[in-house]
């Protein structure tokens, strides 16, 4: 009787496989190049993207400081930047869930000097639900007269409900 069985099985199994309908498959994520006004240079001549947009996933490439003003002005125009940097890709300050920052510093005591305008500054654009952070001293960078660089990573959208697991300071 098993043997009488056996071819039925046997074609049970294999109907089933057939009449299975395929799995639906998941669009790869797109990849779009941005450069806010004034940095198409950067794409064309220099062959790196200012901002690129991988799904939700927003990455700002390092921008330097201006030339002009003190390093709190400096700070602050480059916290200006990165925001028109994010909008060219459709996210905001808000949605920024990373930073790294690259101060050109000799020492530990002139990069403690060269970070203070930057963080003064930072409490001003991040207000709260504030993104992870790596602050860095280098020797030197790309632009000669930087004094520091910035770099972001954002998930669009991320900001609109952040919420913090942090005991409120007593």
């Amino acid at each position: 009787m098993l043997r009488s069985l056996l071819p039925l099985c046997v074609s049970f199994v294999c109907c089933g496989a057939i009449a299975a309908p395929p799995a639906p498959q998941a669009a790869p994520p797109t990849r779009e190049h941005f450069a806010p006004p004034g940095w198409e240079g950067s794409y064309h001549d220099l062959h790196y993207s200012p901002v690129v947009r991988i799904g939700d996933r927003v990455i700002v490439s390092g921008i330097p400081t201006p030339d002009e003003g003190d390093d709190e002005a400096k700070a602050r125009a480059l916290f200006v930047a990165l925001r028109a940097h994010l909008r060219s890709a459709g996210a905001d300050l808000d949605d920024v869930i990373e930073l790294q920052s690259f101060h050109v510093a000799r020492d530990q005591a002139e990069f403690r000097q060269r970070i203070e305008p930057v963080l003064k500054v930072h409490r001003e654009f991040f207000k709260d639900h504030y993104p992870a952070w790596t602050a860095v001293a280098v020797s030197g960078l790309y632009s000669k007269s930087a004094t520091f660089e910035l770099r972001a990573e954002a998930v669009i959208g991320s900001g609109k409900a952040p919420r913090a697991q942090i005991d409120k300071r007593p």
